[in-house]
C-alpha cells in the first residue's frame, strides 16, 4: 500500500511518530544513521586517466600510433612526431568535451531546501535538511521549499507549485484528509508534499515520508546516473567508416609489401611503403575538420538562440525525426491568461496573452467600450479587488507575485484601465473570508463600490457561486436568477471547459451595515451572479508555425505534459498537433500496456497528459526502439530523465531548472520552441556539409592509395613519401575540407524528410563518385609521374616526385570546387561564391609553393624547385579530376529524367 493511499492513524503508527511531539532527538540521531542524510548522492567520477585512455580508443587511432612508432623505429623520427602530434590534438579534443551530465546532479542538490522547520521532543524547532529522517514532523507555510517527501496531516488552504516535478501548470491545492483506495498519478496525489517543490499558499503539517534518494526528486537522479550517454548517428557512421578504412588500409599494406617482397625489394623500403599507405588511407584532419565545423555550428545555433554543449548534439539535431515537447512554458507562454468573458448575456473574446495588461474586450470583431458595459466593470472590479496577486513590472516585462490564476485576474483589470493601488485605494477592504480547497470561493467586503453600501465580492467554481445565487446582473440591474438563465449560463460553463478553459464565476451581495455572522454559510449565499471567466495558459504564436515547419520538414511533433489531458488536447489541436481526441492519452493508460505494445501505440498517439517522468522516459524509449531520432524539450526536473534518454534533450534557457539545462545538449536562450526547428535545419546543413568534405577527403584519399599501389604493381618507385601524403591529408587537404563545411544551406533543406538513421554517411552515389573521382586524381598523378620519370630519368627521381607531388595538391584544389554538391555544377553555383574555399585553396597552393622553392623545406619534403615547363604538365594533369567530375554531374541528372 503506497503512503497516499494511508489514513493519517495508520501513517504516524507505521512511521512511529506523533503529529504534536514528532520524533525525540535521540530518535532522529539513529534514524539519521540507518537511513542516511537527506541529500542526493553522486556516484564516482571517472578519473582523468580513465577518460584519457577512453580518446584512444578508436581504431583508426590505433592504426596511425601504431605507425608512428614503426616510423620512429625505422628512423623516420618526423613521420613518427608529426603523427603522434595528431593524435594528441585530436585527444585533448575529444577531452575537452567531457563532463557535463556531472552537473545535473549538482543542480538537484541545489534545488534542495537548506533548512526545514520540524517538531522533536514537542518543541518546533529549524533544523538543516540534510538531517531530516522518516517520521519527522514537518511544518510548512507560504514561500517554504519542500525538503522531502511528506505524507501531509493538516493543510490549511495549503497550494503548492509543482510545475518543475509534474509538469502542472497551475499550483495545486492539497487536502490532507483525502485517501485514495487505488493507484494515482504523481500529480494527483493531493494528501502528498515532494520534495524541492515550493509552497504559494496557506500552511500544513507533514510526516517525512523519504528522504534523499528515496524521495521522488532522488529517483530522477537515480536514473539520470545510470543512463549511459549513447553513441550519435554520426558518431557511429563515422566510427564504421574507421573500422572499414582500417581494415582495408590493412588489407592493402599487407597485399602491397608481400608484392614488394615477391619482386625482390628491400623488406626496409617496403616497410616505408606500408607506411606510407596507412598515411594514405588514413584521413588524419577527418576528427579535428568534423570538430571544428561543428564547433562553428555551434556558433551559428547561438546567434539562432539555441546553445549546443556537446559537439555530436549539432549533427543529431539534424536527423531528428520526432520531437517531445513538454506543454508548460515551451508551447505555451506559462503566463494563465484570461481568453473569454461571459457577463451581460454576452460571450466576450479578450485579446493580449501574458501579464502584460494590453488588450481589448470584443464581442465578434467589434470592441466593447468599456465606458458603456456597466456589467463588464464590476466583473473586473471584483477579480482585481477579491484578490491577493501583485502585478509587477520589471525591465523584462511584466510579472505576477502570487498565484497564477489570481495573476491572470489582476492582468484582465488593467486591460480595463483599472490597477490594484488606486481600486484598493478607493474601495478599501475591510474584511474577507479566504478561499479554500472546500467550498472553493474566496470572498472580500468593500466599502465605497456602491453608495452607502458595504458589499461582498465573491469568487470561485463556476458550479458552486451559481447554486449559491439567486440573482444575476444584467444591464446593472439586479433581476432574478430564473432556470432558464440558469442552464444558459451553466451551458457556457460547460463550453468553456470542453476548451480545455479554466473557469470561474464572479458575484456580489450588498449590504447596509457589517453582517454579524462572517461565516460562508451567511455571505456567500443569496447573492448576484455578474458573469464568468475563462483562462488558459495561452500557446505560443511562433510554436505554431513551428509545428507547421515541422511537419513540412518529416519531423513528428508530439506533446508530453503532466497537465490534464482535456487542456493538452487543446493546445495541441490549436497548435495543429493534433485534430482528433483519439491522438490524446493519459498517463495511467500506459501502465498496463506492454512495452511491445507501447511501440505501436506511440505511432499514433501525439498528445501524452498527465504523465510520470518514468511514462516519459518509456515514451522516449517506444520511439527510438521504432528507429526514430527522438529530441526532448522541457524545462522542470521532471522532464531531465527523457532528457537525458533521448537522442537530444532541449532544455528551456530561462524558465528551465538547472537540473534540466546540465542534462540536455542544447539550451534554448529564447525559450521558444521555434529556436529548436532552427536548429534542427542548422543541424542539417551541416551534416550536409560534413558529407560533402568526407567525400572530398576520402576521393583524395582513395586517390593517393591508388598512385602508392598501382606504382608497385607497375615496378616503379614510389611516387610519394610518407611525409609528403602527411602534407596533403593534414595542410593541403584540410583547409578546402575546412570550407566546404561552411558552404551555405540548400533552401530546401527543410523541405524533406529526416535522413534514415541507418543510412550510410557514404551512400550509392557517393561511393560511385569517390570511385571515379579516386581513378581520375589517381590517372592525373600517375601520367605527372610517367612524364617526369621520361623527362628527368630515375636517377633523378626527386624531380618527378615533385611533379606528382604538386599534380596531386592542384588537383585535389579543384576537385574541391566540384565536391561543393553533388548535383549542382560549379557554374550554377557560382565558382566564386563560397569565399571561404576561395580563400582556402589560395592559402593551401601557397604552402605548396613555399614548401617547393624555400630551400629550407626542401630537405624536410625532398623537393625540388619546378621550371615553368613542368607547371605547364602540372596544370595539365591537374584539370583531369574537375572535368571528370562535373561532366559526370551532367551525365547523372541526364540519367535522372
Amino acid at each position: 500500500m503506497e503512503w497516499y493511499e494511508k489514513n493519517i492513524e495508520n501513517l504516524l503508527s507505521e512511521l512511529n511518530t506523533n503529529e504534536q511531539t514528532g520524533i525525540s532527538k535521540e530518535e532522529a540521531e539513529n534514524r539519521l544513521k540507518k537511513y542516511g542524510p537527506n541529500e542526493l548522492k553522486e556516484e564516482a567520477k571517472k578519473s582523468l586517466l580513465s577518460k584519457i585512455i577512453a580518446q584512444f580508443n578508436d581504431f583508426l587511432v590505433i592504426i596511425l600510433i601504431i605507425a608512428s612508432v614503426i616510423s620512429f623505429i625505422v628512423g623516420e623520427k618526423t613521420d613518427s612526431v608529426v603523427i603522434l602530434a595528431i593524435v594528441a590534438i585530436n585527444a585533448f579534443l575529444g577531452l575537452y568535451q567531457e563532463g557535463r551530465a556531472e552537473k545535473s546532479l549538482e543542480a538537484l542538490k541545489k534545488m534542495a531546501a537548506p533548512n526545514a522547520k520540524v517538531i522533536r521532543s514537542g518543541s518546533a524547532t529549524v533544523v538543516p535538511a540534510n538531517t531530516l529522517v522518516p517520521g519527522d514532523i514537518v511544518l510548512l507555510e507560504s514561500g517554504d521549499i519542500i525538503p522531502a517527501d511528506l505524507r501531509l496531516t493538516e493543510t490549511s488552504n495549503l497550494k503548492v507549485e509543482e510545475a518543475s516535478l509534474t509538469g502542472e501548470s497551475v499550483p495545486v491545492e492539497k487536502d490532507a484528509n483525502e485517501i485514495f483506495d487505488h493507484e494515482v498519478s504523481l500529480g494527483d496525489r493531493k494528501n502528498m508534499a515532494y520534495m524541492s517543490t515550493i509552497v504559494t499558499y496557506g500552511r500544513a503539517k507533514g510526516a517525512v515520508i523519504g528522504t534523499g534518494h528515496d524521495t521522488e526528486i532522488g529517483k530522477i537522479a537515480t536514473m539520470i546516473q545510470t543512463f549511459e550517454d549513447e553513441t550519435t548517428p554520426l558518431q557511429k557512421k563515422l566510427n564504421e567508416l574507421g573500422k572499414y578504412l582500417g581494415i582495408a588500409c590493412i588489407i592493402v599494406c599487407a597485399l602491397v609489401f608481400g608484392i614488394g617482397i615477391f619482386q625482390g625489394r628491400d623488406i626496409l623500403d617496403m616497410f616505408m611503403v606500408a607506411i606510407s599507405l596507412a598515411v594514405a588511407a588514413i584521413p588524419e584532419g577527418l576528427p579535428a575538420i568534423v570538430t571544428i565545423v561543428l564547433a562553428l555550428g555551434m556558433n551559428k545555433m547561438v546567434r539562432r538562440n539555441a546553445i549546443v554543449k556537446k559537439l555530436l548534439a549539432v549533427e543529431t539535431l539534424g536527423c531528428t525525426t520526432v520531437i517531445c515537447s513538454d506543454k508548460t512554458g515551451t508551447l505555451t507562454q506559462n503566463e494563465m491568461t484570461v481568453v473569454k468573458v461571459y457577463t451581460n448575456g454576452k460571450i466576450l473574446d479578450v485579446t493580449g496573452t501574458g501579464y502584460g495588461p494590453e488588450g481589448e474586450f470584443k464581442v465578434g470583431d467589434s470592441p466593447l467600450p468599456l465606458e458603456k458595459s456597466i456589467n463588464l466593470n464590476t466583473l473586473l472590479s471584483i477579480g482585481l479587488l477579491c484578490n491577493d496577486a501583485i502585478l509587477d513590472e520589471t525591465d523584462e516585462g511584466y510579472r505576477i507575485l502570487g498565484d497564477p490564476t489570481e495573476g491572470a485576474l489582476v492582468t484582465l483589470a488593467g486591460k480595463g484601465k483599472m490597477f490594484k493601488e488606486e481600486m484598493n485605494g478607493k474601495f478599501p477592504r475591510v474584511e474577507e473570508i479566504p478561499f479554500d480547497s472546500g467550498r472553493k470561493m474566496m470572498t472580500t467586503i468593500h466599502e465605497n463600490f456602491f453608495p452607502n453600501k458595504l458589499v461582498s465580492f465573491t469568487k470561485g467554481a463556476p458550479d458552486i457561486v451559481i447554486n449559491r445565487s439567486s440573482s444575476i446582473y444584467i444591464d446593472g440591474k439586479i433581476v432574478p436568477l430564473t432556470s432558464k438563465l440558469k442552464e444558459e449560463i451553466l451551458n457556457i460553463n460547460s463550453k468553456f471547459s470542453k476548451k480545455a478553459l479554466r473557469v470561474l464565476a464572479f458575484a456580489f451581495r450588498k449590504y447596509d451595515h457589517m453582517p454579524n455572522d462572517l461565516t460562508s454559510e451567511s455571505i456567500e449565499n443569496d447573492m448576484v451572479l455578474v458573469g464568468l471567466v475563462g483562462m488558459i495558459d495561452p500557446p505560443r504564436e511562433e510554436a505554431k508555425d513551428a509545428i507547421k515547419r515541422c511537419e513540412e520538414a518529416g519531423i513528428k511533433a508530439v506533446m508530453i505534459t503532466g497537465d490534464y489531458k482535456e487542456t493538452a488536447f487543446a493546445i495541441a489541436k490549436e497548435l495543429g498537433m493534433a485534430e482528433d481526441e483519439d491522438e490524446a492519452i493519459m498517463g495511467k493508460e500506459l501502465d498496463g500496456v506492454s512495452d511491445d505494445d507501447l511501440k505501436d501505440l506511440v505511432k499514433q498517439k501525439r498528445v501524452y497528459a498527465r504523465v510520470s517522468p518514468e511514462h516519459k522516459v518509456r515514451i522516449v524509449n517506444a520511439l527510438k526502439a521504432n528507429g526514430e531520432i527522438t529530441a526532448m524539450t522541457g524545462d522542470g526536473v521532471n522532464d531531465a530523465l527523457a532528457l537525458k534518454r533521448a537522442d537530444i534533450g532541449v532544455s528551456m534557457g530561462i524558465t528551465g531548472t538547472d537540473v534540466a539545462k546540465n542534462t540536455a545538449e542544447v539550451i534554448l536562450t529564447d525559450d521558444n520552441f521555434a529556436s529548436i526547428v532552427s536548429a534542427v535545419e542548422e543541424g542539417r546543413i551541416i551534416y550536409s556539409n560534413i558529407k560533402k568534405f568526407v567525400f572530398f577527403l576520402l576521393s583524395c584519399n582513395i586517390g593517393e592509395i591508388l598512385i602508392v599501389t598501382l606504382s608497385i604493381l607497375l615496378g616503379l618507385e614510389v611516387p610519394l613519401i610518407p611525409i609528403q601524403l602527411l602534407w596533403l591529408n593534414l595542410v593541403t587537404d584540410s583547409f578546402p575540407a575546412l570550407a566546404l563545411g561552411m558552404e551555405k544551406g540548400e533552401p530546401e533543406i527543410m523541405k524533406i524528410p529526416p535522413r534514415n538513421p541507418d543510412e550510410p554517411i557514404l551512400d550509392k552515389g557517393m561511393v560511385r563518385g569517390i570511385i571515379i573521382q579516386s581513378i581520375a586524381i589517381a590517372l592525373g598523378a600517375l601520367l605527372a609521374y610517367r612524364w617526369g620519370l621520361k623527362t628527368y630519368g630515375v636517377e633523378n627521381l626527386i624531380i618527378p616526385r615533385t611533379i606528382t607531388f604538386s599534380t596531386l595538391i592542384t588537383a585535389e584544389l579543384l576537385r574541391a570546387y566540384s565536391s561543393r554538391s553533388e548535383k549542382h555544377t560549379i557554374f550554377e553555383l557560382g565558382v566564386f561564391t563560397n569565399k571561404t574555399l576561395t580563400y582556402a585553396t589560395l592559402l593551401s597552393f601557397v604552402l605548396l609553393l613555399i614548401v617547393i622553392y624555400l630551400p629550407f623545406f626542401q630537405p624536410i619534403f625532398d623537393t625540388y624547385p619546378l621550371s615553368l615547363m613542368d607547371w605547364q604538365v602540372v596544370l595539365l594533369h591537374a584539370f583531369l579530376p574537375l572535368v571528370v567530375g562535373e561532366t559526370y554531374k551532367l551525365f547523372s541528372r541526364k540519367k535522372a529524367l
